[in-house]
């Protein structure tokens, strides 16, 4: 977490999602394959050679379901992303939620944090209680590892949960955070060295007047932070978010599927003839573009 806080502050604050679906591809490169799969890892692997040349970005997201949905051949993709991204040099977060408790919750703190899927940071969902985090933190200690856990998420369902009001007063999430803080403190007492906890923060950009209470709640804890760009999220939200301890903030859609609104490909769109490189330079400029205007340039 801490390699990931020093890459936004060094690169900006922008994290590339690769949710990538066979169908943010165009149908013509689709057919240039022998599996879908195939595709979707050779435009993974262009992106992130793109995003590096332009240092537009401190780290990548890899959701997994997007993989788990095309089969055994698409978690070899996932395998295989992961490692082109820790191989460019980029912090991996997966973005698994995983929540479960005793030696379930320790089978997925290992199947995420060593083997064939391990990975640098991981999200949590805390919601079967804050004894499924124990093996994720574990990991932390004795791998450096870190994860983010849900606080406040960037979809409109989570008012059902989250926003709850509780018995004694507070809301679900202020409940999850009281324990986020509690974790983190205990990791950097045992760690003095280290300016950031591993333990971070899930908090997403859609709703202002939650971004300055969460920043001002948990200063020092790193946010990542989705729902920037097609969730409706703006760079306004995102920099309150981004202050103190920071933040990364996560944009999928927007970039993977840029090729789709992008100006300069029209005739090429109409004609059915892009190519992997047309799709992958709009995706590199949607990246630039992402990470001036949360830089506010």
């Amino acid at each position: 977490m801490e390699i990931l806080k020093d890459a936004a502050r060094k690169f900006g604050p922008l994290c590339v999602g690769l949710d990538t679906d066979p169908s943010y591809i165009p149908e013509n490169i689709l057919k240039q394959f022998s599996t879908l799969q195939q595709a979707v890892l050779a435009y993974n692997k262009e992106i992130i050679n793109r995003v590096k040349r332009d240092n537009s970005a401190c780290c990548f997201k890899i959701q997994i379901a997007y993989y788990e949905a095309m089969g055994l051949e698409g978690m070899s993709v996932y395998a295989q992303t992961i490692k082109a991204v820790r191989d460019a040099g980029f912090i991996a977060i997966c973005d698994v939620k995983r929540g479960d408790i005793a030696a379930s919750a320790s089978a997925y703190a290992r199947a995420h944090f060593s083997g064939d899927f391990e990975t640098d940071i991981i999200t949590v969902n805390p919601y079967m209680g804050f004894d499924t985090l124990k093996p994720f933190t574990e990991f932390c200690r004795e791998k450096g590892k870190g994860y983010f856990v849900l606080l406040r998420t960037s979809n409109p369902g989570m008012v059902d949960i989250e926003q709850q009001e509780l018995s004694n007063g507070g809301r679900v999430l202020d409940k999850t955070g009281a324990e986020l803080s509690r974790i983190s403190s205990e990791m950097k007492a045992a760690y003095p060295e280290q300016t950031c906890s591993p333990v971070g923060a899930v908090v997403g950009c859609t709703e202002e007047s939650d971004a300055r209470l969460l920043r001002d709640a948990y200063p020092d804890i790193f946010f990542l932070i989705p729902g920037y760009g097609a969730q409706g999220g703006d760079a306004k939200i995102c920099a309150t978010l981004l202050e103190k301890a920071g933040g990364t903030v996560n944009s999928s859609r927007g970039i993977l599927c840029a090729w789709k609104k992008d100006a300069s490909l029209e005739a090429k769109r109409n004609e059915n003839n892009l190519t992997m490189e047309d799709i992958a330079e709009s995706a590199a400029r949607a990246a630039v573009a992402s990470k001036k205007d949360l830089l506010g340039k």
